[in-house]
């Protein structure tokens, strides 16, 4: 809490002051995807996502920027928002709000030409960065010399609440605790010496803390990952680690899960690319057998200006972690960005 208040008291210290005109756009994004599985149940393959978001920003007299942004479901209903000063002392950005968190930002950042090997409904997605929906305060910032970029967001409470001003969550939930969720990409150019032969490759690593129950002894929920992405001319190669530990168990070994994303996408022009994503996931759970699900999926994507048509053909064995059961999945989608 002591963490929380400070952060809040610098952002205001070094950011109230007097604004300059400042500017508000709205932008969205559509999508209308045509979707069949088969060994289940179809019905109506047609489905469709939008999303509006609202956007102002201004800037003061002693240089931060102050943003807002507001975006909304799919029923069109207000969802997330945040409010961020940027540019504090030169240095650092702290913001306040419910807009993902750093490890949610990056679940897969391997590269596809459309969607991630589950990202289309074939097998079981073990997501990771739960705490993306948490009202929260969070800092930004880069480290000099290597350009690594730092963000990491404390949630007082992780119970799904996200107040108004002047107002609390009271007891929304009060068996549940706090959560911390921090990401850092770093670009391998920049190391001494090795820099020079990892032009364009990113580290990117993340960890993620909730505390999930209050309850004496019980474990806490939490995430971690690691991955490497490198482009090689037309190339783009990227492989990632995963893990998730559900937490909450009192005693006992706790289910988790250890995954390994691997995506391999090729441009064959600025407009046409494609890629193979592949998806294992291993699950640990001691009271029911845990086969390893793997998912393959071939991606081609087609952009005409903000126009994107995706095609996806997705396999997974073991779907769910069931022997032998299969998931497999097309998807054709016409994404248009605005």
């Amino acid at each position: 809490m002591k963490l929380t208040k400070i952060l809040v008291a610098l952002s205001f210290l070094f950011a109230v002051s007097t604004a300059n005109a400042g500017e508000m756009t709205v932008t969205g994004n559509m999508e209308a995807t045509y979707n069949s599985q088969s060994g289940g149940t179809t019905g109506n393959p047609l489905g469709m996502d939008r999303e509006l978001k609202f956007s102002a920003s201004t800037e003061l007299d002693n240089g931060v920027t102050v943003s807002v942004m507001q975006d909304t479901s799919d029923a069109l209903v207000f969802a997330d928002g945040q409010i961020e000063f940027g540019g504090i002392m030169g240095m650092f950005d702290v913001y306040v709000g419910a807009d993902g968190s750093p490890v949610d930002a990056i679940d897969d950042v391997t590269p596809t030409a459309y969607e991630e090997a589950n990202g289309a409904g074939s097998g079981t997605l073990n997501d990771i960065g739960g705490l993306a929906g948490e009202m929260g305060i969070g800092i930004k910032f880069t480290v000099p010399g290597l350009d690594a970029a730092v963000n990491a967001k404390y949630i007082p409470k992780v119970d799904g609440a996200e107040n108004a001003d002047n107002a609390t969550s009271t007891n929304t939930n009060a068996a549940v605790g706090s959560g911390r969720s921090i990401s850092v990409k770093l670009p391998l150019g920049n190391l001494p010496v090795l820099g020079g032969y990892m032009d364009g490759a990113m580290l990117t690593g993340g960890y993620e803390i909730d505390e999930v129950s209050t309850v004496a002894a019980a474990n806490d929920l939490e995430d971690g990952t690691l991955a490497f992405t490198m482009p090689l001319g037309n190339f783009n190669f990227g492989i990632q680690r995963k893990a998730h530990f559900e937490g909450g168990a009192a005693s006992g070994a706790q289910v988790h899960y250890k995954d390994l994303a691997i995506g391999l996408a090729y441009s064959v022009n600025d407009a046409l690319s494609i890629s193979y994503n592949t998806y294992e996931s291993k699950r640990h759970n001691n009271a029911a057998v845990n086969p390893i699900q793997e998912t393959d999926a071939i991606n081609i994507g087609y952009t005409v200006g903000g126009m994107t048509i995706g095609l996806q053909e997705a396999s997974t064995d073991n779907a769910g972690w069931v022997q032998s059961a299969e998931d497999d999945s097309r998807t054709i989608g016409i994404s248009v960005a605005f």
